[in-house]
């Protein structure tokens, strides 16, 4: 169940804010603390009888505050798959994106992908490559212009994946990411917050997809069911600045965003078939392609 409110911000938040709640039949003020932001949100969900994102309740908890829209990070996405199909991480990782890029749309979109990688790393517990994640993102970020309180938590992921702590870094990887779009803000570059959720999204997604096209189960093939979330995330695109949509990979981004979303729209008492499952995948896959795609 996927409904759109309106952000009630404890600090003063850009004017075009808005929130996507994945609670059931609820109404709940929520306060998060994500570092030194406190964000005040308040759900009002109306009652709908299909469930187009089925991440329980408590999985949606923590929603990401300082993004243009709020949607689930990867993380708490793949931690519903995992409790519904088995999932082989290893078979899910990729070679990591460039950090030799200059276009910032195509950096601020790594940033995200680079999320998601790293909290498939995390359910691996495999230290190096999270250590070598947590790297290339402090790298893209450095490119951002973002601050030393970004480039710090560097530190942190190197340290937590030296403990073996990864519970832990579930965290330290949701705070980077929102300690990135925080400094985004601050330089008023909010196209580019988009931008980065938009990467993790789409590379969620695609992880996701191909999961489920694995080891397909009906419950977790319901958790790819985001046409409104699909829907919001294209409508914010389309409302960027005309030379970012203008930027040929943020336009094949859009592309695959609309694939997904017209794939996706469905009847509310209908489960993804495997089959549909499988052209998610590929629609999330040229989009990831073409953000990752080296330069010439």
């Amino acid at each position: 169940m996927v409904a759109a409110t309106m952000v009630a911000a404890c600090h003063a938040t850009p004017t075009f804010m808005i929130t996507i709640s994945h609670s059931l039949i609820l109404r709940t003020a929520i306060c998060s603390l994500f570092s030194l932001w406190t964000v005040c949100v308040e759900h009002t969900v109306a009652a709908q009888e299909d469930q187009e994102l089925a991440l329980k309740t408590e999985e949606m908890g923590r929603a990401q505050s300082l993004d243009v829209v709020s949607v689930p990070t990867s993380g708490e996405f793949f931690a519903a798959i995992n409790k519904s199909a088995f999932i082989d991480w290893s078979a899910l990782r990729r070679e990591g994106p460039s950090t030799n890029v200059t276009d910032r749309s195509r950096i601020a979109l790594n940033i995200g992908g680079l999320i998601a990688d790293g909290y498939i790393a995390v359910e691996q517990q495999d230290a190096q490559q999270v250590k070598n994640i947590g790297r290339d993102i402090i790298t893209l970020a450095k490119a951002l212009g973002v601050n030393d309180q970004v480039i710090s938590r560097g530190g942190s992921i190197t340290e937590f994946a030296d403990n073996a702590e990864w519970s832990a870094l579930k965290e330290e990887f949701e705070a980077t990411q929102n300690e990135v779009k925080k400094a985004l803000e601050a330089q008023f570059d909010e196209p580019l917050i988009l931008l980065v959720t938009l990467g993790g999204w789409l590379r969620g997604t695609q992880v996701a997809a191909s999961a489920i096209s694995s080891n397909y189960s009906p419950e977790a093939a319901k958790l790819l069911r985001q046409p409104t979330l699909a829907a919001y995330l294209r409508g914010k695109l389309d409302l960027l600045p005309e030379r970012f949509l203008e930027d040929p990979v943020v336009r094949e981004v859009r592309d695959g965003i609309i694939a997904i979303e017209k794939l996706l729209t469905i009847p509310r008492d209908q489960i993804p078939s495997p089959e549909l499952v499988g052209l998610v995948r590929d629609e999330a896959s040229k989009a990831v392609t073409a953000i990752t795609r080296r330069p010439q």
